[in-house]
């Protein structure tokens, strides 16, 4: 339980600290849609216990939810 709720912590700073720095130069649409693909990543992984298919299919899904929420 204590790793997970690490993991969660340095996730959640990574996504603060990416979005801070590197989507300046970026449009309202691509940040969300960045963001988006970190939140799912985060929580995909959480919820299957970190598999890779489980990562990279809630990246995906938060990536098109962020992409099409500022449309």
């Amino acid at each position: 339980m204590k790793t997970i709720q690490k993991f969660k912590s340095c996730a959640i700073a990574a996504v603060i600290l990416l979005s801070a720095v590197g989507c300046s130069g970026m449009s309202s649409q691509d940040k969300s849609t960045a963001v988006g693909a970190g939140v799912g990543a985060v929580g995909g992984a959480i919820l299957t216990g970190g598999s890779t298919a489980g990562t990279v299919g809630g990246a995906a899904v938060g990536g098109v939810v962020g992409h099409e929420i500022k449309k």
